[in-house]
């Protein structure tokens, strides 16, 4: 019986890299699929099975018949795009249970053919990344939404002071009417004081502009938002209607007051030449939402224009003053906590805001 042939130098070479590769395949905490470029795979690390659901017997199997939780439709045109190139691919892509993951394609060239026979998947957990990164966009947002804010929503009772001031000037009356005139500046004051109190509280730790939830009452708020508008309701003749079927809601205090003070703002400012405003502000239970409704009698909006309006500075009348910001912020504020806007309007008959508000906890 002849003598087993001794193994070359090369092979034990060959052999002691496969145990390597092995070893490392079998230990690695990092998921990886090796696919050949007839879209086989041929190794895994243990780690990808999280991902794509494997075992042993996936292997020899086209990547294209594995499950997989992992939402990217694009997956083989990438693979086949690397292997054609040999040029390394990195998407940012999302499982199935939201989680972010960077996965780097590399292409496995055999360097003596100079051709590219499959490809290396890595997928990289960046989910802390992506989640510190979504934060950041929340602070800007917050920021941004307290610069358009504090930019607009202290113009009313600025306004308010500046009639009430110039009255006082003017007044030749009793002594009673100037007293009355000083309380109503005073309130005016203080308003506008606790406005800029409310959008300027930021601390460190905010990443949303609807930080604090409060319970918070409707009725309140649309006083302190005609007190805000007291000389427009005056010159105006407006006549403001309340039919509050919720009497609160557990929202930011600040969000809730400048939407009901934009939409009672827009709702004077917008009046039809030919009749005083009559605007009427309702409340009401819809599904999971609070229905907060502010309809009037004004010039109303032409269809084309509806869905413009909440658009950054459009503005859709010239002969009004504005800065095209109040409807925007809204919607805003709306949307990030959970709510939507909608608008009902007939041009010359008027228009109404329909505003899903969305309680927190």
């Amino acid at each position: 019986m002849g003598q087993p042939a001794k193994k070359t130098e090369s092979q034990k070479k060959l052999i002691d890299l496969n145990d390597e590769l092995e070893n490392y395949f079998s230990n690695t905490t990092i998921p990886q699929l090796f696919v050949d470029a007839n879209l086989i795979l041929r190794k895994f690390t243990p780690p990808a099975m999280t991902h794509f659901k494997l075992d042993p017997a996936g292997i020899g199997r086209h990547i294209d018949e594995l499950s997989s939780n992992i939402r990217f439709p694009t997956i083989i045109e990438n693979i086949k795009e690397v292997i054609g190139s040999s040029k390394d691919l990195e998407k940012d892509i999302q499982t199935t249970d939201r989680k972010w993951y960077q996965m780097n394609i590399l292409p496995y060239i055999i360097r003596k053919e100079n051709r590219t026979n499959g490809v290396i998947i890595t997928f990289i957990d960046i989910n802390d990344r992506v989640e510190v990164l979504q934060e950041y966009e929340k602070l800007n947002k917050t920021y941004e939404n307290i610069i358009y804010s504090i930019s607009h929503d202290i113009k009313g009772p600025l306004s308010n002071m500046k009639s009430l001031i110039g009255l006082l000037k003017a007044t030749s009356g009793s002594e009673e009417n100037t007293q009355e005139l000083l309380s109503l500046l005073s309130l005016s004051l203080d308003n506008l004081r606790r406005t800029v109190a409310e959008l300027s509280d930021i601390k460190d730790s905010d990443t949303n502009f609807a930080r604090e939830a409060e319970r918070v009452n409707f009725g309140n708020l649309i006083e302190d938002a005609q007190l805000a508008l007291t000389d427009k309701i005056h010159k105006t003749g407006a006549q403001v209607r309340c039919e509050l079927k919720e009497t609160e809601i557990n929202l930011s205090r600040k969000n809730v007051r400048s939407i009901i003070y934009n939409l009672l703002s827009n709702a004077i400012k917008y009046r039809a030449p030919d009749r005083a405003p009559a605007i009427c502000i309702t409340t009401e239970k819809a599904g999971t939402y609070t229905l907060l409704s502010v309809s009037d009698n004004g010039r109303g909006i032409e269809e084309g224009m509806q869905e413009a309006i909440f658009e950054r500075y459009t503005r859709l009348r010239k002969d009004v003053k504005g800065t095209g910001l109040g409807l925007f912020i809204v919607k805003r504020m709306v949307e990030d906590t959970g709510g939507k806007i909608k608008v009902e309007s007939t041009l010359g008959k008027g228009t109404c805001f329909k505003v899903y508000l969305k309680g927190q906890q």
